[in-house]
């Protein structure tokens, strides 16, 4: 049976988050992780795949991370999906994107909520959400899996190479993060590739070793 997944990695707005299309070519749907700006590019990927977007979901409710949820669910008919966690920062959209000179995104009710443990599926490609509070308290990584492809885990703004998410700009401590990766992400195989939210992919392998705050030798 022929592969009919596509995983696309979009980087978009001035803070360079990375968007992660989801798409199953064959049943024609798609999940949308991280939609945080651009959207007219990403709902340009999502027509030249062919497939409708089914949920927009987030790994955290950083405005870079979410910002653009309501012109996408508008555009697409999706449902958006947060971490409940996360709701009072959510709220707070507006002013995180004035602290960095951007335009404020509009805010839009939140469609569902993810709970670790969830899984999403589009078409034949599932992401299972795991609940990584840390750099923010409803922080979530996705773990997708599909037919004939290796676990690809999305980690937001929690693990990246060589770093973690910052812990210190409300409610969470450095030993949450260390907790959540070690706990969620770390008994992955070690050959599982990490897209972080930000930056380079890396794999779970490579963070275990050299992670200066959470791999072997980590202070």
């Amino acid at each position: 049976m022929p592969d009919t997944i596509t995983v696309e990695h979009l980087v978009v707005g001035a803070l360079g988050c990375t968007c992660t299309i989801v798409a199953d070519r064959a049943a024609g749907t798609a999940v949308v992780v991280d939609g945080g700006d651009e959207p007219e590019r990403i709902i340009a990927r999502l027509d030249a795949l062919g497939v409708r977007a089914t949920h927009l979901v987030h790994t955290h409710a950083h405005f870079d991370h979410i910002g653009c949820l309501g012109e996408l669910r508008e555009r697409t008919g999706a449902q958006g999906l947060l971490h409940p966690g996360d709701l009072p920062l959510y709220a707070t959209l507006r002013e995180q994107a004035r602290w960095f000179g951007v335009t404020p995104p509009e805010i839009v009710k939140i469609d569902a909520d993810l709970r670790d443990g969830d899984r999403l599926n589009a078409g034949a490609a599932t992401l299972e959400v795991l609940h990584t509070p840390g750099h923010t308290p409803g922080s979530v990584s996705f773990a997708l899996s599909s037919p004939e492809r290796p676990t690809l885990l999305l980690t937001g703004d929690t693990l990246f190479r060589g770093a973690v998410g910052r812990w210190d700009i409300g409610g969470t401590s450095l030993e949450d993060i260390q907790a959540s990766i070690r706990a969620k992400l770390f008994p992955f195989a070690d050959e599982t590739v990490v897209i972080p939210g930000h930056g380079p992919a890396t794999t779970i392998g490579q963070e275990k070793r050299d992670n200066p705050f959470v791999g072997a030798n980590a202070f």
